[in-house]
């Protein structure tokens, strides 16, 4: 194999290593701030069933209060009545000890409902602590993976990189330059396979001669279509460009 050649396909191969890498290290902001949003409705949720019980409280503690005022009024309504001089205002006074009575008593059931009410709103406050809780610790296990897995991207990344600054100081000039020139305009990818006669990477069918030549790898031949440099893969090559 043309020396040059092979030394393209390795950069080729660490320069998509090192891609490979960023992209993965690319997606982890938005994995952390979907955390971030799960954690948020967990909370949102925990403020909303505390919101619900402490309204179910307060309008339990009004009712109570005018319950106890409305009993209050009672009692001087029955006062009144042991001091009535006539039947006229004694069933007035009757009447409107009856209407209390029955406000009382709709107050009361409205007290109880409530309360009944405030022991389920107290299980889902509990029960949205609880899920907060468990949530906040899966999060910051999975946490700690993404940053290992952080750290792993990071240095897989370094290393490839690293490696194929090396490299680019073996290959000759005019090589390296039709690599990058070509890098530049093919996002990234300079050096592909030649296979069943097509170009793996436009897909574009070689001509017999053309691919005849390739397979010598020999030397640096173009894909007439999307003008990559063409290869074709051996098991020679096929372990030097996995062993980088």
């Amino acid at each position: 194999m043309l020396p040059d050649l092979e030394r393209l396909i390795r950069l080729q191969s660490l320069r998509n290593a090192a891609d490979d890498a960023r992209r993965c290290l690319a997606k982890i902001p938005a994995q952390l701030d979907a955390f971030d949003a799960n954690l948020a409705e967990h909370r949102k949720a925990l403020d909303d069933a505390r919101q619900r019980f402490e309204d179910n409280q307060t309008a339990r503690r009004n009712l109570e209060k005018q319950v106890a005022a409305v009993q209050s009024r009672l009692d001087n309504k029955k006062d009144q009545l042991m001091n009535v001089k006539t039947n006229e205002d004694y069933l007035v006074i009757q009447k409107e000890i009856t209407a209390a009575q029955d406000n009382v008593q709709s107050s009361e059931e409205r007290i109880l409902q409530s309360m009944l009410d405030g022991d389920a709103l107290d299980g889902a406050v509990k029960n949205s602590e609880h899920s907060l809780v468990a949530a906040e610790a899966d999060i910051e296990s999975d946490r700690c993976e993404i940053e290992k897995e952080r750290m792993k991207f990071e240095a897989a990344a370094k290393k490839a990189s690293d490696a194929a600054e090396v490299l680019t100081r073996e290959i000759e000039g005019v090589a390296l330059a039709l690599f990058e020139q070509i890098a530049e305009k093919r996002n990234g990818v300079a050096v592909v396979e030649a296979k069943n006669n097509l170009c793996s990477s436009c897909h574009v069918r070689l001509r017999p001669q053309v691919f005849n030549d390739i397979r010598r790898n020999n030397k640096l031949i173009q894909c007439e279509s999307c003008g990559r440099i063409l290869h074709f893969l051996t098991s020679g090559n096929l372990t030097l460009a996995d062993s980088a």
